[in-house]
């Protein structure tokens, strides 16, 4: 990104990280549309059940890799079968609502899909083992993870064609990946941590082909190990974290991301409904950034770039709130972003 559009969104954005409560996504979209105008999200309901997941969303994006449900999650299979036509109606849904409601949009536009490493990591392959135990099997579902983000891409610019459009890529199982801490499926055992360099250049391909389409690649880790250094050598534009996770020992991380141009998703706000206490504080957007503001002091970069660098967002998705709270985040996320604009230090 050039010094003169160094981020792709406004000055003091806010946004979602993706997920959102009920199941009605026509009120979901307008809801996004009109608490986040600078960067809107497409908004997930999982809680429309199989298909709507965060897994079984990305499942229907594979190409030539069908899954299907079995007790124990999402397990590939022969052939596409109800579930993926579910997860494929789940989407075309929601991409039909936005249409309607955001195609003469023009801006920063949001969409989200699980990265190719947690999808490994969340499917099985028949014998019941995780796809990630199986190198050749890994290496399939990652190319076919890249054709089905490459079309998905596509045909959300056909539908909204004056968004600028970010492609966050959810990696919340990288740490466990890479740190061999997945189980086994007797439970007994864990698997073999993916070597880091595999994983880094399976992430490259993915965020050089976003690049190339002319689309932002975020990564979303909500993890307190996420790997910054090695999503940020793989060529992801942004990083989606918990503010409340990062402390001194990431510093060097972050300011050095920072100091190469990627732009920082934190969140600010409970993405569940509060205690009490978080409730108060929550009504004050000066202390739901504190944390923000904190770490850019310690970090020594300027106070007027905060707001161009940093976009508030929830700690994390909204499936797991009230819709009452969930509202309420997003309106305390902008107004967050709102105070690093206007006041970067503390007072």
């Amino acid at each position: 990104m050039s010094e003169q559009h160094p981020y792709p969104w406004p000055t003091a954005s806010s946004t979602g990280v993706g997920s959102w409560p009920g199941e009605d996504p026509d009120e979901a979209v307008r809801t996004v549309l009109g608490e986040l105008p600078d960067l809107p999200h497409l908004p997930e309901l999982p809680g429309r059940g199989v298909g709507a997941d965060m897994i079984g969303r990305t499942a229907g994006l594979l190409v030539e890799f069908p899954v299907e449900v079995q007790p124990t999650g999402w397990r590939v299979a022969d052939t596409p079968g109800r579930d993926l036509y579910r997860a494929h109606g789940f989407l075309s849904r929601d991409l039909d609502v936005l249409t309607e409601h955001a195609h003469a949009y023009e801006g920063a536009l949001k969409i989200q899909a699980a990265g190719p490493w947690t999808m490994a990591a969340s499917t099985e392959l028949r014998n019941g083992q995780r796809v990630i135990a199986d190198p050749g099997a890994y290496r399939d579902l990652c190319a076919s993870h890249l054709e089905g983000v490459r079309a998905h891409l596509a045909d959300v610019r056909t539908r909204v064609p004056g968004a600028r459009l970010l492609v966050q890529i959810d990696e919340p199982s990288l740490p466990a990946v890479l740190l061999g801490a997945l189980p086994t499926a007797s439970g007994y055992g864990r698997l073999r941590a993916v070597d880091r360099i595999r994983v880094e250049e399976t992430l490259r391909t993915l965020f050089t082909t976003i690049t190339d389409a002319g689309a932002v690649p975020v990564v979303h880790c909500c993890a307190e190990n996420a790997p910054l250094d090695l999503l940020r050598r793989s060529g992801a534009r942004a990083l989606s974290l918990d503010a409340g996770l990062l402390d001194r020992r990431h510093d060097d991380m972050v300011g050095t991301a920072v100091e190469a141009g990627v732009g920082l998703l934190l969140g600010v706000v409970p993405a569940v409904d509060p205690t009490p206490s978080e409730q108060a504080r929550m009504s004050d957007p000066a202390a739901n950034v504190d944390v923000v503001r904190e770490l850019w002091n310690r970090l020594g970069f300027d106070p007027d770039l905060l707001s161009r660098t940093v976009v508030t967002t929830p700690a994390c998705g909204l499936a797991g709130a009230s819709p009452h709270h969930a509202r309420a985040a997003l309106r305390a996320a902008r107004d967050g972003a709102r105070v690093l604009r206007d006041e970067p230090r503390r007072s």
